[in-house]
């Protein structure tokens, strides 16, 4: 494990070189696929047409003049594809990164994303399940419903989506409830103790009503071992149900009732130590870690870390045909209740006690939209109009454990006695700081509603010319609150007051050359909280914006597609609902009033709301806009396909969402951009061998980031955003004499490595380590299919057991010590399907 150097140069080398590779590649796959027929004249490789409904019509993929990529059920099912997490596997352009607990995971396209471990900010990229939007990641990483296809949408959509998603959209849809009946049942056991179960049902109940009915169970031992402990984390332990009825009085109106409800209850997520600092001899004598040995999947702990999540919803489609147009009405009601406590410190020494966050999120969602009918017309259009309605309310806590205040000492060489002898009596040493139980105690949430009208029109210049263009005005507002109440005494302290009372003078006071006690700041880890509203601050957002598209597609021949588009897309206001959130510089002027001179006059000290070791920083990161210049090209053939896409995108006030070691940082970045190719090509080389390429090629830029909590960022590549990510897979189709069809898939990933970190200092140090995020995932499967709808499918993925860390952090209350999440290792296993 080491690390890459990388070019920081707008177009770095590795990004260059993976840019010659993918069009080789593509190259390579083209050449064959356009070769010989059969020996009767006729080619029997015919590749099968991708029909998806992006642009909220039914058209084919290639059709289609958007960057958009489409995994169907074929390929979900036999690549073992379980849940959004598994997606990204055959998306190269989609990353997603779970974090400490199973409500907390990231997705991002083209290197933007945001959104995990904040419940004040909305994901960038938005997540659609039929139509319905889902706001938070813990309602969207339940294992995927009985679906047909997923669609992933690059680049702002707000002109088709209503709802604003400033990178992009997965789209996700299900089966509908048939008329026929069919259904299937399928069982899966693999190692670790794997036992999935799934199970599906659809049939008539009159001439217009039909119902559908799916069930699920997922559940796996942990793949991690806490020693302290002498038990399993990173377990498996999920269940869901969803069921639908479709009713189609007649030829033009059909209806769609979905009501879902699935449960997460499992022990996650493991975090290693990467890097053992200074701090780390005191922990271990405490309770133990595992220094810097993160693929040993052995960690100690103090207690079970604790991640519920309860998803549900129902919602109700209308479609009615009219002449001229369908009107399509989405009505949606959604809960999310997500209760974590992590033993957030990720050691044996008890340090941090109990974290717990207990949230509840309801969303109402409407959206209408009038599509055209006339399909022999110069013109089609869209008209629709979206409404979001969003209650989010978190009850949280972080307090001491039984071991913090001997750590505390001991890393202060006895201080703290000294310091509660100075201000209480010899009586009171060992009892004021750093006790059990000390901490925070919050309440916060906000009241979100939003509404969107938008809408596109197609022109058809010629029969091959097509213009295109789409608005989109959204009004968001948002009033969020954040009450705590923080009982560590010690760090109400003002150390300055202190070292005037003990004789330091006014004027030096603050400066630790002359004040001993300044040195104790490092501890004082959970200082006093100003809540808002209050009389400075009023805890509201307003904003509006008109986002819009402008396209080009141009049809070379039957076969080739040429288009060109410009977009923008708009996020609102996002508030910063963690321990992080402090009043803005405008609004605050740090600094203790016992020092000489004091500080100056500001709105919150003049409302007397200052507290001992209150800071400035950020309230909320104010509105992000992104634009994207994009080319694209699509080749359908019938036995070779591909795309290509040169965008050039960036997104202005980024809102960057960096962790601090007990909160986070909300800031906007100035601008953020990123220039890049993405190409992928499928190719039917035989009758029964086809081959596919992706690949994503980016070169990101802080094009202006002053802000940023650790300095001038400005000129730097971000971090988590690899130049080069490609997906080559491979599969092998027949049908046997017998009328068994089999196959054989292999794919193989590559993630280049990048920073873990945007700070310079914590990257050297995690380096130090030579830990890196470069990936080389083989995934497989092997099966077969009888003619009664018996199935057998042998798979297994990371096969050949690739280590890499996936995300790194600042070791919790444990200076110069680095944490991080570890890869998950292979997993293998043999799944029985019956379909009829």
């Amino acid at each position: 494990m080491s690390k890459t150097i990388r070019s920081k140069g707008r177009l770095g080398l590795r990004a260059a070189l993976g840019v010659s590779v993918g069009l080789t590649a593509l190259t390579v796959f083209g050449a064959p696929a356009l070769a010989q027929d059969s020996d009767d004249g006729e080619d029997t490789r015919k590749l099968q047409t991708v029909t998806i409904t992006a642009t909220k019509r039914e058209q084919t993929l290639q059709d289609v003049p958007v960057a958009v990529s489409v995994v169907d059920s074929a390929v979900i099912e036999k690549a073992q594809i379980i849940d959004l997490n598994d997606l990204q596997s055959v998306v190269p352009s989609l990353k997603i990164g779970q974090l400490q607990s199973s409500a907390n995971t990231n997705f991002i396209i083209r290197g933007f994303g945001n959104g995990a471990n904040n419940v004040g900010i909305e994901p960038s990229v938005g997540v659609f399940i039929d139509g319905v939007y889902r706001s938070r990641s813990a309602a969207q990483i339940s294992d995927l419903p009985n679906i047909q296809r997923v669609e992933v949408l690059r680049g702002p959509q707000s002109t088709l989506f209503g709802k604003n998603a400033s990178a992009g959209v997965i789209s996700v849809v299900t089966q509908e409830a048939q008329f026929d009946w069919a259904g299937s049942v399928e069982g899966t056991y693999g190692n670790f103790n794997t036992v999935r179960l799934k199970g599906d049902i659809t049939g008539p109940i009159s001439e217009t009503l039909a119902f559908g009915l799916a069930a699920s169970y997922n559940t796996r031992d942990g793949y991690a071992e806490d020693i302290a402990r002498n038990a399993d984390t990173n377990e498996r332990n999920r269940y869901g149900v969803r069921g639908e009825l479709k009713f189609e009085p007649s030829e033009n109106m059909g209806f769609r009732l979905i009501g879902d409800y699935d449960k997460i209850d499992e022990v996650c997520c493991v975090a290693a130590n990467l890097i053992n600092g200074p701090t780390g001899a005191i922990t271990n004598a405490l309770g133990g870690i595992n220094p810097e040995d993160p693929f040993s999947y052995e960690v100690f702990g103090n207690r079970d870390s604790e991640n519920e999540i309860t998803n549900s919803g129902i919602s109700l489609q209308g479609d009615f045909e009219m002449a001229f147009a369908t009107l399509t009405s989405i009505t949606a009601f959604r809960n999310v209740e997500s209760f974590t406590n992590q033993d957030s410190d990720f050691t044996g020494a008890d340090l941090i006690g109990t974290n717990p966050a207990d949230s509840n999120i309801d969303t109402f969602t409407q959206e209408l939209r009038l599509t055209s009918n006339n399909a022999d017309g110069m013109f089609d259009w869209m008209i629709g109009a979206f409404y979001f309605d969003e209650t989010v309310d978190v009850e949280a806590s972080l307090t001491y454990g039984a071991d913090y205040r001997a750590y505390a000492d001991a890393l202060s060489g006895g201080a703290l006695g000294a310091v509660e002898n100075a201000i209480a009596g010899p009586a009171a040493v060992g009892n004021l700081f750093g006790q059990e139980g000390q901490g925070r105690f919050a309440e916060f949430g906000q009241d979100n509603t939003a509404y969107s009208i938008f809408g596109t029109l197609d022109f058809y210049a010629t029969d091959r010319l097509t213009a295109t263009i789409g608005l989109n005005y959204t009004n968001d507002e948002k009033d969020a609150f954040y009450n705590q109440v923080s009982t560590d005494t010690f760090s109400a302290l003002d150390l300055v007051a202190l070292g005037v009372g003990a004789g330091v003078p006014p004027q030096v006071a603050a400066d630790p050359a002359f004040n001993p006690f300044l040195g104790l700041q490092a501890l004082q880890f959970i200082p006093p909280f100003v809540g808002y509203p209050n009389a400075v601050e009023d805890g509201n957002s307003e904003d509006s914006d008109t986002t819009y598209t402008v396209r080009l597609a141009y049809e070379l021949d039957d076969n080739l597609n040429l288009y060109g588009s410009y977009a923008t897309g708009f996020k609102a206001t996002s508030w910063n609902l963690s321990t992080d959130s402090r009043p803005f510089a405008a609004d605050f002027i740090a600094g203790s009033p016992a020092s000489v001179p004091a500080p100056p006059p500001s709105p919150i000290r003049d409302a007397g709301l200052a507290t001992p070791n209150l800071i400035s920083g950020t309230r909320f990161a104010g509105p992000e806009e992104s634009s994207v210049y994009e080319i694209g090209v699509k080749g359908s053939y019938d036995t070779f396909a591909f795309n290509l896409a040169f965008f050039d995108q960036t997104i202005r006030g980024f809102q960057s969402n960096a962790f601090t070691g007990t909160g986070f940082a909300l800031a906007n970045a100035g601008k953020q951009s990123v220039r890049g190719l993405e190409v992928d090509a499928t190719a039917q080389l035989t009758e029964n061998f086809s081959v596919a390429f992706a690949g994503t090629f980016l070169d990101p830029v802080y094009d202006s980031f002053t802000g940023a909590a650790s300095g001038d960022l400005s000129g730097q590549q971000p971090s988590g955003i690899p130049e080069t990510s490609t997906s080559l897979s491979g599969l092998y189709e027949n049908t046997l004499t017998n009328g068994w069809d089999i196959f054989a898939r292999a794919d193989w990933q590559y993630e280049s490595d990048n920073d873990f970190f945007d700070d310079p200092a914590a990257e050297a140090l995690v380096r130090s380590g030579n830990w890196t995020r470069e990936q080389n995932l083989v995934n497989a499967s092997l099966g077969f299919t009888t003619d009664t709808g018996l199935g057998v499918n042998l798979w297994g993925r990371n096969i050949f057991d690739e280590q890499f860390i996936t995300t790194a952090f600042p070791s919790v209350a444990q200076a110069g010590s680095v944490s991080g999440y570890p890869s998950q290792p292979a997993t293998y296993g043999i799944t029985l399907k019956k379909d009829w």
